[in-house]
C-alpha cells in the first residue's frame, strides 16, 4: 500500500522546479503520468541525456506518454485525461497556459475537483509577469546572495538551485493541502508558487529582522549572523562546523578546549558580545581547533552537548555511516545501468513509506497503455501517431 495510490497527476513539467514538486507525489505512490511533445513535434525537456543522473533523479516512478497539446485533437486526448485526474502540474510562462487553453478556468469546467498546480519564475501575475527566470536570478532578487559569501567578497550564489528546489517543495505542500480541503468542500482549485517567492520565504529571520526592525543583513561568510562561535573551523586535517549557541554550549565549549580563562573574557562575556567581537573570538580558536584533528572535536565537543560535524565533499557524504543508516541512496533497475542509484526521499512514513521502483521512463514508453485506458481503439490510436499527435 503507497499514501498516495488513489491519485492521479498529470505532469507537464521541465527544468527542475516542477519535477521537484511531482516527484514528491510519484514516490509516494500517485499514478503520474508524464506529458511530453514528441521527438518529431518539440524540443528535449531535458538537460544532459536523458539516461543521464539529473533526470533520472527527477523523473523516476512515472509513466510517460507523448502529446501535441497545440494541436486540438491532442488537446482533446488531454481534456479526457483531466475529466479523471486529481492534480495537474505546470510550470510554464504564465501566459502559455491560457494560449494552450489548459488553464484553470478552463480544466475546471471539465472537472470541478481538478487542482492545477502552477510554478513560475515570478508568480501569476504583476509587472514581472513575462520576464524569464533562472534559478540563480531568483537567488538574487530574493537577498539569498547578498547574504551568502564573505564579507566584502561581492554576491555569491548558494551552491544548489535552492529556489527551484524549495519552489517544488512549497508547491507539493500547497497541492496536498488543496487535497485535504476537497475531502472537505469536494471542489478542487489553483495552487501557485514561484521562485522569488520561495526564495524571500527562504531569507526567514533575516526577512523577519528586517520586517519588524529595518535591519537589512549583511554576509557574514560562515559566521552565524546572530550566534557566535557557530562557524566552520579548521582542524589539523580538515574543516568541520561547530555550532555553540547560548551560554550554556559556550561554557561547554570553553572546558573541552582547555580555555577555562576564556568564559571570564569581558569581550565574549555573553552571545551579543561574541557576534560583536566576532573577528576577535575567531582569531583565538583558529589555532586551538588547528591544533588537533577534526574527529577529536566532533567526539568531545558532541559528547557535552555543543553541535558538531565535519565538512563533506559528496563521495564522503554517501560514505557517512549516519546517512547509509538513513537510507539516502536507493538502487534502482536499470536495463542498461544496473546498478543505477538515485537520492531517496528525505521524508519517512511508518506505514506506507516511498518506493522508488522504476527508472525515469523512454519518451513516450506507455502512450498506448494509456490511450487504451481512456478507451481510445487500436485504429484511433494509430491515426494519431500518423498525425503526430502522440
Amino acid at each position: 500500500m503507497t499514501a498516495l495510490k488513489k491519485f492521479k497527476v498529470l505532469d507537464l513539467t521541465r527544468a527542475r522546479a516542477g519535477p521537484t514538486c511531482v516527484k514528491q507525489f510519484s514516490d509516494f505512490g500517485a499514478d503520474v503520468i508524464k506529458i511530453e511533445m514528441s521527438a518529431k513535434t518539440g524540443t528535449s525537456q531535458f538537460s544532459g541525456t536523458r539516461s543521464g543522473p539529473d533526470m533520472q533523479n527527477l523523473h523516476r516512478n512515472k509513466r510517460s506518454m507523448t502529446l501535441d497539446l497545440k494541436n486540438p485533437v491532442g488537446r482533446d486526448i488531454f481534456y479526457r485525461l483531466v475529466k479523471t485526474a486529481d492534480v495537474v502540474v505546470e510550470n510554464f510562462r504564465p501566459d502559455v497556459k491560457l494560449r494552450l487553453a489548459i488553464d484553470y478556468e478552463t480544466l475546471k469546467k471539465i472537472n470541478p475537483r481538478i487542482i492545477l498546480v502552477s510554478i513560475s519564475g515570478f508568480g501569476q501575475d504583476g509587472p514581472y509577469l513575462k520576464r524569464p527566470m533562472f534559478d540563480q536570478i531568483a537567488q538574487g532578487m530574493s537577498g539569498i546572495m547578498s547574504v551568502t559569501g564573505a564579507p566584502g567578497g561581492g554576491p555569491m550564489r548558494a551552491g544548489v538551485a535552492i529556489t527551484d528546489i524549495t519552489a517544488g517543495y512549497i508547491a507539493a505542500c500547497g497541492a496536498l493541502t488543496a487535497l485535504l480541503e476537497r475531502e472537505v468542500s469536494g471542489q478542487g482549485q489553483w495552487v501557485q508558487s514561484s521562485l522569488v517567492q520561495a526564495g524571500v520565504a527562504m531569507m526567514d529571520f533575516q526577512a523577519a529582522r528586517y520586517l519588524m526592525e529595518g535591519d537589512v543583513a549583511q554576509q557574514v561568510g560562515n559566521d552565524h549572523p546572530t550566534s557566535m562561535p557557530t562557524s566552520c573551523y579548521q582542524s589539523s586535517d580538515g574543516y568541520m562546523n561547530v555550532a555553540a549557541t547560548g551560554e550554556a554550549m559556550w561554557l561547554s565549549l570553553c572546558d573541552v578546549i582547555e580555555h577555562p580563562h576564556l568564559k571570564d573574557d569581558p569581550r565574549f562575556h555573553s552571545e551579543s558580545m561574541r557576534v560583536q567581537h566576532r573577528s576577535e573570538l575567531s582569531q583565538t580558536l583558529i589555532p586551538i581547533f588547528k591544533a588537533k584533528p577534526k574527529a577529536y572535536w566532533v567526539e568531545r565537543l558532541n559528547a557535552v552537548g555543543v553541535p558538531t560535524g565535519p565538512i563533506y565533499d559528496m563521495a564522503e557524504v554517501f560514505n557517512d555511516p549516519q546517512v547509509i543508516s538513513q537510507a539516502m541512496s536507493v538502487e534502482v533497475s536499470h536495463p542498461s545501468k544496473p546498478s543505477l542509484k538515485l537520492v531517496n526521499q528525505a521524508v519517512k512514513l511508518s506505514r506506507t513509506p516511498a518506493k522508488i521502483t522504476s527508472q525515469t521512463p523512454d519518451l513516450g514508453e506507455h502512450s498506448d497503455e494509456i490511450l487504451k485506458e481512456l478507451y481510445y481503439t487500436e485504429e484511433e490510436i494509430l491515426e494519431f501517431k500518423k498525425q503526430d499527435v502522440i
